[in-house]
């Protein structure tokens, strides 16, 4: 859920926190980005019919279609993306779970009532309120990132906590996700839109932790009892307390228990039980990976191994007609990386001359591109670019 219309109140009190940016900005950048989120953004957009991709067998394949074009398009970006995957929920989290399941008893209802009344906008919409990221859609995209080479992390609890206390301790850049709590966790950097379909056209938002404390004139803490006011995952809210009203009795009283002592308790009654100080230390002192522990490597994608899963078990055609680029310096400009085309499980390397003439390019500037990397040269911080395998769905717009 993240905290309610915290990014509409940071552009009202705070615009010049955030900086609208293009993706091609983060070249060079490591950006731990909060997996759970991007698997669940994979379930609803990857669609074929107004359902998930399924493959012959029946399995859901509209998360790895969503991994493995959303990665390349990272990597060729010049990104060095880091996945952290949820560990345990919080035991403060169990009440937003009980409504969760509350509310997707009811999508089935009305998904049922859609479905029999035959309306498809409907059906559409109560179907992508019952998605849920489960343990197997975990457990596929980190063996897939496992053979791209791209790293990924199990958070202790929340992945979001993890990827600010990777961002603080100077592992990483940012933090992607689109819940705004990865900013409450106290993340520095903050990215939205990082893994949003190319086809939306969205900007990259990219939130300055410091500058919205700054702006706001708060605290890290002060910030916190706001978006607990404004409402999070683990606690209620003071009823009749909307955006405004609630940054300004935290300007006014500059904590929770001053508000609580200031406010009619007959028109604004805050929850019985509140559990708004467990929330706060939650958000200030989160269980998170032990950043000593962590080494971020990014190796070479296992290219047999990726033919063998998502060919051969996930039953993904083969796309024998693309070409991948990456992008080689700071002049960001595009040469043609050597291409890789498949037929029945077999890899086959195009001649220099047929890889030119399908990327409109010389074939001499494919010659000293392929000659460079025999050379060992180092392209975006790695001996070799990755060569993307052409792998397609039913689906396209990614």
């Amino acid at each position: 859920m993240g905290i309610h219309g915290l990014a509409k109140l940071i552009a009202d009190h705070a615009p010049s926190a955030i900086k609208e940016q293009d993706i091609k900005n983060y070249f060079g950048r490591k950006i731990a980005i909060d997996a759970s989120m991007c698997i669940y953004q994979f379930l609803i957009a990857v669609r074929q019919d107004g359902n998930v991709l399924q493959n012959e067998d029946g399995e859901t394949t509209s998360h790895l279609m969503g991994m493995f074009y959303r990665t390349i398009r990272m990597l060729e970006s010049g990104i060095k993306p880091v996945y952290v995957f949820d560990g345990k929920p919080p035991q403060l989290k169990s009440g937003e779970l009980e409504k969760r399941g509350e509310r997707r008893a009811e999508a089935e209802k009305l998904l049922a009532q859609a479905q029999e009344a035959g309306e498809q906008e409907n059906i559409d919409k109560f179907s992508k309120r019952l998605v849920k990221v489960t343990k197997q859609h975990n457990e596929e995209c980190k063996k897939l990132l496992t053979l791209m080479g791209v790293p990924y992390i199990e958070a202790p609890c929340e992945a979001e906590a993890s990827c600010a206390a990777l961002v603080k301790s100077g592992k990483v850049y940012a933090t992607a996700t689109e819940d705004m709590d990865g900013l409450t966790f106290g993340t520095t950097v903050l990215l939205r839109h990082l893994t949003a379909s190319e086809a939306k056209k969205l900007p990259i938002q990219e939130f300055h932790f410091s500058r919205i404390l700054q702006e706001m004139g708060v605290t890290h803490q002060q910030f916190i009892d706001l978006c607990i006011l404004l409402g999070c995952d683990y606690c209620g809210t003071i009823k009749g307390i909307g955006p405004k009203r609630a940054i300004d009795l935290i300007k006014q009283h500059g904590s929770i228990e001053e508000i609580l002592e200031n406010i009619d308790p007959n028109k604004h009654p805050a929850p019985e039980d509140w559990l708004y100080k467990e929330a706060r230390s939650l958000f200030l002192e989160p269980e998170v990976i032990n950043d000593a522990t962590v080494d971020l490597k990014w190796n070479e994608p296992d290219e047999d191994g990726l033919i063998q899963f998502m060919c051969a078990e996930k039953q993904f055609r083969y796309k024998s007609s693309s070409v991948s680029y990456t992008i080689m310096g700071k002049t960001a400009d595009l040469t043609v990386v050597q291409k890789m085309t498949i037929d029945t499980l077999h890899k086959e390397v195009k001649t220099q001359k047929v890889i030119a003439k399908e990327a409109g390019c010389s074939q001499s500037s494919v010659s000293k591109h392929i000659n460079r990397e025999a050379k060992g040269r180092k392209i975006c911080g790695r001996k070799k670019s990755v060569q993307a395998i052409g792998i397609t769905a039913p689906w396209r717009g990614l």
